[in-house]
């Protein structure tokens, strides 16, 4: 162990290396026969580092479970995958208890993934309690033991969308980002169909509004392509925004009559997502969703078991 007066003659040294001799081999001299350092070769430091390979963990909704969050946890464990996401109304039960669902969790070997905190509404005379309620929401999940916070947003009611509510939402997101982050917990934007970010466009419009430092995006592939989008080239557009995914696939896009199905059941190019994602080494939690089963002669649990299946053949562990 070196002293605090050795360690600080040593800085003083350093400043000075500049000026003294180098002596044979590599090294530097304080003195004669006084090596502040020993040889070595400092090769390898011109060569560029290699980029992390890609890290993709599998997560599942509860959403298809409408509610009954413990037969949820029971099932999406059962199915093998890692991570849930919930729903606020999960608060109904835990809220004042959230260290009983991160045990919960912890036992069924389960990653508090996400949390779906609601809609952030463009009404100025509920700004306030918009952003409260969803840093409380933000709360409880850093207490549960879980990662990220969800919103999703509303058009604005009884009138025609504006330029400044696209510059509004950017506002409204970056204030609860901030919130969140100081509880340590990140802020993903989710597109959605039917919502003012509901079109690539409109969630360009929405992303560049907001402090990238605050909100990040949630890509729904499926409301995505649905919004007239094509996910696999949103994953290389917002590589540097992603926060994490959800999973999804439906019949029918860009028609009015679309509903969401099973993995491998729609016209998603789902491995195309998966080989998106492996070519920018993504590294975070893709979370499969079904809003509901859509077939009701299949239970949730059965729904799951398929789009993990159709992610094993294609793969995706």
């Amino acid at each position: 162990m070196t002293s605090r007066r050795e360690f600080l003659a040593g800085l003083g040294a350093t400043a000075l290396s500049a000026a003294l001799p180098r002596p044979a081999g590599g090294g530097l001299r304080a003195a004669p026969g006084d090596l502040l350092y020993p040889p070595m070769d400092l090769s390898r430091f011109d060569r560029p580092i290699t980029p992390a390979p890609g890290d993709i963990r599998l997560g599942y909704a509860a959403i298809t479970w409408g509610g009954h969050d413990l037969q949820a946890i029971e099932d999406i464990a059962a199915a093998g995958f890692h991570g849930i996401q919930l729903r606020s109304n999960v608060l109904t039960q835990f809220g004042a208890r959230p260290a009983e669902l991160r045990d919960l969790l912890a036992r069924h070997q389960l990653t508090f993934v996400a949390l779906s905190s609601g809609a952030v509404r463009l009404d100025p005379a509920v700004e306030a309690q918009v952003v409260a309620e969803h840093e409380s929401h933000a709360r409880f999940l850093r207490e549960a033991g879980g990662l990220y916070l969800q919103v999703t947003d509303e058009r604005p009611a009884g009138r025609p969308v504006a330029d400044a509510d696209y510059e509004r939402l950017g506002g409204l997101l970056t204030a609860i980002g901030r919130r969140s982050a100081d509880l340590g917990i990140p802020l993903g934007y989710h597109n959605h169909v039917g919502a003012l970010g509901e079109t690539p466009d409109a969630v360009d419009r929405i992303l560049a509004a907001a402090d990238p430092r605050y909100v990040k995006l949630l890509l729904d592939v499926a409301h995505y392509q649905q919004g007239g989008g094509d996910p696999v080239q949103a994953i290389r557009r917002y590589r540097d925004r992603l926060l994490l995914l959800h999973i999804k696939d439906l019949e029918s896009p860009w028609e009015k009559s679309y509903r969401f199905v099973e993995l491998g059941r729609g016209k998603v190019d789902i491995k195309g997502v998966f080989a998106a994602l492996d070519a920018i080494g993504f590294r975070g939690w893709a979370v499969v969703e079904l809003d509901s089963v859509p077939d009701a002669a299949r239970t949730p649990k059965e729904s799951a078991v398929i789009s993990r299946q159709f992610l094993e053949a294609a793969g995706v562990r």
